[in-house]
């Protein structure tokens, strides 16, 4: 096998797919990538098993045809060392592989392609297209929530509800809820759950960009398949059933305030400063077109913070995470905020002024 490649063809798809190999595997051929080329086409791919991420770059005519595998993290820090506008010349004997450019050579060590794991196709995939932005936004507004190495295995990741024109995000880990939807032409014929896990949602994040180019979904019982232009994305999914978000979610509060997204966020921020470091608590005291919002912490400092709020109703005072609230606060994406509240003992909702599409729940802390 011997190939030519300029620098900036092979770093970033050699960036996508080193992105989900581990530095620890059991399997040393998990720490490689395997290349292969055909039809003056070098196609790359990473696993950990979990998520597979297959990326694909143009070669020189000429190049010819065979498939290896390679350190990818050696090989990636080689790439990034080089100069600019270099060209790669790579061949491979038996099982060493020699990397020249300019008068710089390396000598790495490979092993079998036969070695490297591959994903099965997905049998009797159900398909669909979306823009990327439509995707990205779901998770962004979303993933926040997801929990992390959880007992209850079905928290770690995200779940993707498809119905008949509608796709929906939901994310917990227990303690808040964060739900987003979007309208799509999506015709199913019966609704679907299915559970990413954590890796494979912040591998997928890191593909998607602001743009209308649609991407294919395809889904299968055990895989979910994301295939950009030249980007493949596949993920395990988590074998288990998603509790009843629709049960958490206040379904009559009795208390809501209006306020400037915006200034509640910082007020919070300020005065998270100053809170306990394990159990992140504040006390919310709701009075007539005011919010008080105070902060301890073990060693008797405190953060005392007011913001004007539109509220009428009776005073009454509930304690949260604030770390909770601001990271809702930060994915709401409108000017104003409204808070919905029911009494001290039950969850709160969060949502845009306006906007119906992401909602937000967090449950109460006592104080």
């Amino acid at each position: 096998m011997k190939l030519s490649i300029q620098r900036e063809t092979l770093l970033r798809p050699l960036q996508v797919v080193s992105s989900v190999v581990e530095r620890r595997q059991t399997l040393p051929v998990l720490s490689n990538v395997l290349l292969n080329s055909r039809n003056n086409t070098l196609t790359l791919t990473g696993t950990d098993l979990e998520v597979e991420m297959i990326a694909r770059a143009s070669l020189d005519h000429g190049a010819e045809e065979g498939e290896t595998t390679l350190p990818a993290r050696k090989v990636l820090d080689i790439c990034r060392a080089l100069p600019e506008d270099a060209t790669i010349k790579l061949t491979i004997n038996d099982d060493k592989a020699i990397i020249r450019s300019g008068r710089s050579r390396f000598t790495l060590s490979c092993l079998p392609a036969s070695d490297f794991p591959n994903i099965e196709p997905i049998a009797s995939p159900y398909e669909f297209s979306i823009s990327q932005s439509a995707v990205r936004d779901l998770i962004e507004q979303t993933q926040f929530s997801m929990a992390q190495q959880d007992v209850r295995y079905y928290l770690n990741g995200l779940m993707l509800e498809i119905t008949n024109n509608l796709l929906k995000a939901v994310a917990t880990d227990g303690h808040r809820l964060a739900i987003s939807e979007i309208q799509t032409d999506i015709d199913v014929s019966d609704n679907r759950q299915l559970i990413i896990p954590r890796k494979g949602v912040i591998e997928l994040a890191r593909l998607l960009e602001d743009t209308e180019a649609e991407i294919r979904i395809q889904v299968g019982d055990n895989h979910i398949k994301v295939d950009f232009p030249d980007i493949s994305f596949t993920s395990k999914l988590i074998d288990g059933k998603f509790p009843d978000y629709q049960q958490v979610i206040p379904s009559s509060p009795t208390k809501v305030i209006t306020c400037d997204r915006h200034a509640l966020y910082q007020a919070f921020a300020r005065a998270s400063v100053l809170s306990n470091e394990k159990y992140r608590g504040m006390r919310i005291q709701l009075s007539e077109n005011l919010l008080k919002a105070t902060v301890h912490n073990p060693e008797q400092e405190e953060a005392e913070e007011e913001i004007e709020v539109q509220y009428k109703g009776e005073e009454f005072e509930i304690g949260f995470n604030v770390s909770y609230f601001i990271d809702a606060l930060a994915a709401i994406k409108t000017d104003s905020v409204q808070v919905h509240f029911i009494d001290a003992n039950h969850s709160c909702l969060l949502n845009g002024v306006g906007d119906q599409a992401s909602k937000y729940v967090i449950m109460p802390m006592r104080l």
